[in-house]
């Protein structure tokens, strides 16, 4: 086959996408007079322009056009149990009787705290606001108002949302940029001051020995080291084991605090990956599944730590926010959580793990070098062979798969499946083995379409 034929393969793609999506490029040529290129959310773009989606329900969404998909990816895993589930909502509009949120302390926050901090180990006290970029920046406040310290560490490829901090090499940098100590240098991404270099510092993910030669560095100068412990938009990049226990060994002999972001883990457990792993941070970050598919953020952990923002105690520290612990998302929360019990993470890490396999050997049968990383009910499919460990190692597979993950992308919402443009997947309680079934068809279809593509563009994928 010619490159100009394998080519076609690729408009043929597009094209089917735009005759299935006419009216929601109607919406994105409106919506680019007032949003920057049509868009208020990196995450949900993708060329030649995202579908708008109108309606959702269970695992099913529906765009402008009134086709019908399969969310694989329930707004980035927030939504364990998926569209409008009718417990949820009916706990939305009997608050809402009520009214949303009313610039005062209210019971349901106090149930909401009580319920999350009998789930998660570390949870002494919690506190709330609106995203989890909130959460991680002012986890890390509390570190350093605790701790007196300034410096963190973080992993490569990490990210803990928005906020300046945090905008540290949220790219894998450490192959083509080595710092010191052979480590990653820390990067300063575009629009964040470079000062903030001054108290960040870089490792790979699942590398102790990076931490450990920054802690002894830089001994009674960190605060924290701060981590996803399982890496998610960098390719859902499981730790190996006893890592997480080792990070915790590490941090207590040099007086450091461990924080885990678990704004995407809480759902492997019903405590989060900390219960799962049997590791127990200071500090947890939590966002997503807990706020019932309203904006939410969380951050607590112990005690002694979490007084900083009594604000009983002289020179507190001052945290506030318009909608922090609104009532409609505590109720919705609440709703959610209580049903996101032991019996549904079983059958949901069931069906990812499930997924993982079925995705590992729809690759295996085509003869191309690809795999499925994840835990639970999370995955990531990567065009790579080998161990993945790290940013990096996830980052590598797809530079050099060229066009195949966004044209993948493209072809399963062809076939009725929504996903990641990135390839993440996470599965919800409103999925069952068939819904899976359904995927693993229009995954093969999909790479045997795409197959020419590798033989031609990207020979090193074939398995020989």
């Amino acid at each position: 086959m010619s490159n100009s034929e394998v080519h076609e393969i690729f408009r043929d793609i597009e094209e089917r996408f735009k005759h299935r999506t006419l009216k929601s490029a109607e919406h994105n040529a409106r919506a680019k007079h007032r949003l920057p290129g049509g868009d208020t959310r990196t995450a949900t773009f993708y060329k030649p322009y995202p579908a708008y989606m109108v309606r959702g329900k269970g695992c099913y969404l529906y765009d402008a056009d009134g086709n019908e998909y399969i969310d694989m990816l329930n707004n980035y895993t927030s939504l364990i149990h998926g569209h409008a589930h009718p417990k949820v909502m009916q706990a939305v509009r009997d608050q809402l009787e009520s009214g949303s949120v009313f610039g005062s302390a209210t019971e349901i926050q106090y149930f909401h705290a009580e319920h999350l901090c009998a789930r998660v180990p570390s949870l002494d006290l919690v506190r709330y606001n609106n995203s989890g970029t909130e959460a991680t920046m002012f986890v890390m406040r509390a570190a350093r108002a605790f701790s007196g310290k300034d410096m963190f560490i973080k992993m490569d490829g990490g990210y803990h949302g928005s906020h300046d901090f945090i905008e540290v090499n949220v790219f894998p940098r450490q192959a083509s940029q080595p710092g010191a100590e052979g480590l990653p240098l820390p990067v300063v991404e575009a629009g964040a001051p470079k000062s903030v270099l001054n108290d960040m510092l870089v490792v790979p993910f699942n590398d102790l020995d990076a931490v450990e030669i920054l802690l002894k560095k830089y001994e009674g100068k960190i605060a924290g080291v701060i981590l996803e412990p399982i890496l998610g938009a960098s390719g859902m990049v499981t730790p190996q084991p006893d890592y997480l226990k080792s990070l915790r060994e590490l941090t207590d002999r040099y007086g450091a605090l461990l924080i885990f972001d678990e704004v995407i883990t809480f759902r492997i457990s019903t405590g989060g990956m900390q219960k799962d792993q049997g590791v127990t941070p200071d500090l947890t970050a939590m966002g997503k599944i807990i706020g019932g598919g309203f904006p939410v953020g969380a951050f607590g952990g112990r005690k002694g730590i979490m007084d900083v923002f009594d604000p009983n105690r002289p020179n507190a520290l001052f945290h506030s926010g318009t909608f922090n612990g609104s009532d409609v998302m505590m109720a919705a929360g609440l709703a959610t959580l209580e049903l996101y019990d032991q019996g549904a993470v079983d059958r949901i890490n069931a069906l990812g793990a499930k997924l993982r396999n079925g995705i590992e050997a729809a690759f295996k049968k085509e003869g191309i070098r690809g795999q499925s990383t994840g835990l639970g009910s999370l995955a990531q499919i990567h065009w790579r062979s080998g161990k993945i460990t790290n940013a990096m190692d996830s980052a590598e597979g797809f530079s050099r798969a060229g066009d195949l993950p966004r044209f993948l992308h493209l072809e399963l919402m062809n076939r009725g499946f929504y996903s990641a443009p990135r390839g993440m997947l996470a599965i919800s309680t409103a999925m069952d083995e068939q819904i899976i079934d359904k995927f693993f068809e229009a995954f093969a279809g999909a790479l045997d379409l795409l197959k020419p593509y590798v033989v031609e563009q990207a020979p090193h994928l074939l398995v020989p």
